[in-house]
């Protein structure tokens, strides 16, 4: 299960490059419409912190020195996920401003 952490923890820090310059590329170039908060929005956050968060407690529950069994370590890593997607929900909630 090590690899498959592994490489989810890779993949979500890869959409994390991508969301980061892809909408810093984007605003240089005034085209906002064209970034991937604009194409991906919250489910596009919500994917790439879930990977993260999977990837990050799955890697810190197997290499833990309690010596926990596989099932054990793929729930903390399910329970990482869904906290660092509320934590992507909160993140959200205070970055956007009320435009009425």
């Amino acid at each position: 299960m090590v690899k498959v952490y592994a490489v989810v923890l890779v993949l979500g820090i890869v959409g994390l490059l991508i969301y980061i310059l892809g909408g810093a590329f984007a605003e240089n170039l005034g085209r906002e419409d064209r970034g991937p908060d604009a194409r991906f929005g919250l489910g596009g956050k919500l994917a790439v912190g879930a990977a993260v968060g999977f990837g990050m407690g799955g890697m810190s529950a197997e290499f833990s020195p309690l010596d926990l069994s596989w099932p054990i370590a793929l729930l903390i890593a399910l329970v990482a996920a869904g906290l660092s997607m509320l934590w992507v929900r909160y993140a959200v909630g205070q970055t956007q401003t009320d435009t009425r």
